[in-house]
């Protein structure tokens, strides 16, 4: 594979990662954790044509794309994990022809990773709480919880949530996945492990299962090695010093990778595919701060270095017809960038 690494900007404490298309054209989305700062889009062949969506605001978690709405994305802002009482918050951006409005939709504390998923029609969102409550930065003495709420047409009339999951300490992991019929699910690592979340295709249920023990501090998926079932990568402690793979051997997830050179506070993995190969990014914001892949290759999973230095927060991955691309929230770097892949 070949990487060509695009700098977009410099952004201190960039965090968050994701991509939308405005009126028809990608976008890549670049956002601060630092309060008054800056979300952009940047669009165009080589993503240099800019344009601010915010820069009154922070703490920006995630950013995730309305399903079945052109220009609509709903994010986290205010998410400051030193703040007591917590400003954690819903906010919907929608462009229009004088530009984005953002408009505050609910306020939950402590609101850390969520996703929009469509079920039968109806977009539902689903929330992940880091905690319930905090006195200080480094109290974890509360759990965290998940939260499911439908999302109207117009995301002002409000979200009614409902708790599915609690008792998850430290309830930092997300990642989407896929059942075997080819429809969204969710996975949740916590200090009580990987927790499956279905969504109720058929009854009215959110059937939540255990799948993994383990102190797990974030999740990716994919099937490096082909053999039509998806891999598991995490990061283990809370932003933890290890980055793991484990394969379905037997019903039981059984560890077969470990990254090998020293690191400190991973954060972030996407499973995905990489010049049609099946892959895990990963990113790591201490020592080496590396961005780097692995794949499964003549038998053996390997892992190929990107960049140094860079220590991403957040990671995104988008597939074209003719190249991908890994769109970058290099926090160590204070740096929004992509990169480029082709074969």
């Amino acid at each position: 594979m070949n990487f060509e690494k695009i700098h977009l900007d410099e952004m201190t404490r960039c965090y968050s990662a994701s991509s939308i298309e405005i009126d028809g054209k990608l976008n890549l989305l670049l956002a601060s954790e630092n309060p008054t700062s800056p979300c952009k889009a940047y669009s165009g062949e080589n993503f240099q044509e800019k344009e601010v969506i915010w820069d009154d605001r922070g703490g920006c978690m995630s950013m995730i794309p309305i399903p079945g709405k052109e220009n609509e994305f709903l994010a986290i802002n205010e998410f400051y994990l030193k703040a007591t009482p917590s400003l954690s918050k819903f906010v919907w951006a929608k462009r229009t022809n004088s530009g984005w409005e953002i408009k505050d939709v609910a306020s939950i504390p402590y609101l850390h990773r969520f996703d929009i998923y469509n079920v039968n029609g109806e977009n539902y969102v689903i929330a992940a709480i880091i905690a319930r409550a905090k006195e200080h930065k480094d109290d974890w003495s509360n759990p965290g919880q998940v939260y499911v709420a439908k999302l109207p047409d117009n995301p002002e009339d409000g979200l009614e949530f409902e708790q599915i999951i609690d008792g998850c300490f430290r309830n930092h992991g997300y990642t989407q996945g896929r059942d075997e019929a080819g429809r969204v699910i969710g996975f949740f690592g916590s200090d009580s492990g990987i927790i499956k979340v279905t969504p109720p295709y058929t009854g009215n249920e959110w059937k939540c299962e255990t799948i993994m023990k383990g102190n797990i501090s974030e999740i990716a998926l994919s099937d490096l090695d082909g053999d039509g079932v998806e891999e598991i990568m995490t990061i283990e402690e809370f932003h933890g010093n290890r980055v793991q793979i484990y394969k379905l051997i037997d019903d039981v997830y059984t560890k077969v990778w470990s990254y090998q050179p020293e690191i400190d506070f991973a954060h972030s993995l996407v499973g995905c595919k990489l010049a049609g190969q099946n892959s895990f990014v990963v990113g790591i914001r201490r020592i080496e701060a590396e961005l780097f892949v692995v794949q499964y290759n003549n038998g053996q999973y390997e892992a190929t270095i990107i960049e140094k230095g860079v220590g991403p927060a957040n990671l995104a991955v988008v597939n074209r017809d003719h190249d991908d691309l890994i769109i970058a929230a290099n926090h160590s770097a204070a740096e929004a960038a992509v990169y480029r892949i082709t074969k």
